[in-house]
């Protein structure tokens, strides 16, 4: 099977029409779900805090990151660990092991890229098979090894020495081999402009400018600033007839534009042009947010999709949380979203660390147990938390 997030002709909910058929019920639990874990809170035992004084400390911050990550570090899935899936996990706790003191979420990054020996996944083109790139060179900025990055570099060169066509027709057969779906400039550009600064070499940034301003023109509405998932998703409906805009798949793309603004020098032409981008989703995803602080899996369409759903909106108050500590994002409009959201995700932690309510694996609004967890949910729960950290004076 395909590790990227399934085809919108293997989502349940999709029955050969134009209207999309709203959540199901009975969703198959992702491979992460633990049934023996302590009973799930349910979405209507989340308290809601908008409008409360709900501003954490660093400590706490830094108390409840721990434990999701722990729970998820003793409780590995059986996903490739060069894929997608725990690719993002990774990205999550390089960013606690900014914050935490304890070396041990160091180590165990180490040791994932020592035994891949630094190798990306199988598929040449494949967004999803580069996204743990992104380990290997924050691990570079610490180490300095070379071997740490050559077989990205290599990899890379070998796209730009060979590139396909930029026709991001989902329906294609080969329609992976291209930034054709919005998870994509999540995977994958971040890696392409952090190896420019590494290397001193333009070219890797440049690609990647170039082929993100092709997906934006192909998948992101300039009227409700949101992306389609892709192409197959341009006719869809919602039950209350509002487009389909998929809460993970948007949480993808504006946390891909934190990580690689990271990396966009301040004098880079098209600068300019992500950060609008970045400040436009934003807007429009802090209108979007519920009253218990999380935004629904379809998100124009909250009422038929009312089920409590972590993992896009972690990525949504990561990249929010993160434009606010960048200057990108005035304060005192965004800190009470993100601190909502924050306190909202911190209900869905259990009492042994465990992260719940994580959509599996899927490319659209769904169903699924309360219980779900997945390495992914985990990683965006890290990375917003690092930057709440930061936006609430932690050092």
């Amino acid at each position: 099977p395909s590790y990227q997030d399934l085809h919108p002709n293997d989502v349940g909910n999709f029955r050969g029409t134009n209207a999309y058929q709203g959540p199901t019920a009975s969703a198959t639990p992702s491979t992460s779900d633990n049934n023996n874990s302590t009973p799930a809170t349910t979405p209507s035992t989340l308290t809601p805090v908008q409008g409360m004084n709900i501003t954490p400390t660093p400590a706490a911050v830094l108390d409840i990151m721990s434990r999701a990550a722990d729970w998820q570090l003793g409780n590995p899935t059986t996903d490739p660990t060069k894929g997608w899936v725990n690719a993002a996990f990774y990205d999550g706790v390089m960013a606690l092991t900014k914050t935490s003191k304890d070396a041990k979420y160091f180590d165990a990054m180490l040791n994932v890229g020592q035994d891949n020996r630094w190798q990306l996944g199988q598929r040449i083109y494949n967004a999803d098979d580069h996204a743990v790139a992104q380990l290997y060179l924050d691990l570079y900025e610490i180490q300095k090894s070379t071997d740490m990055v050559q077989p990205t570099r290599e990899r890379y060169d070998e796209i730009l020495d060979f590139p396909k066509s930029d026709n991001l027709d989902f329906t294609l057969s080969d329609h992976d081999n291209r930034w054709s779906w919005a998870d994509a400039l999540f995977m994958d550009p971040p890696a392409w402009a952090h190896l420019s600064k590494i290397t001193g070499d333009p070219k890797y940034l440049a690609d990647a400018d170039r082929r993100w301003w092709i997906t934006s023109a192909y998948l992101y509405d300039k009227d409700e600033h949101l992306y389609y998932r892709d192409s197959t998703f341009f006719t869809k409906q919602e039950p209350n007839g509002q487009k389909v805009f998929w809460s993970r798949g948007n949480g993808w793309v504006i946390a891909g534009l934190a990580r690689m603004l990271e990396y966009v020098p301040a004098d880079f032409p098209d600068r300019a042009k992500f950060e609008k981008q970045f400040r436009d989703m934003a807007a429009k995803i802090k209108t979007l947010q519920q009253p218990d602080g999380l935004w629904p899996t379809g998100l124009l369409d909250a009422n038929s999709h009312p089920q409590v759903e972590t993992s896009g909106s972690g990525f949504f108050t990561y990249a929010l949380a993160w434009g606010i500590n960048q200057g990108l994002l005035d304060k005192a409009q965004y800190s009470p979203v993100v601190f909502t959201a924050w306190d909202a995700l911190t209900q869905c932690v259990q009492a042994d660390g465990k992260l719940i309510h994580v959509q599996p694996v899927g490319a659209a609004p769904t169903g699924f147990p309360d219980t779900s967890s997945a390495p992914y949910g985990v990683g965006a729960f890290l990375l917003a938390g690092s930057e709440v950290y930061k936006l609430v004076g932690g050092k």
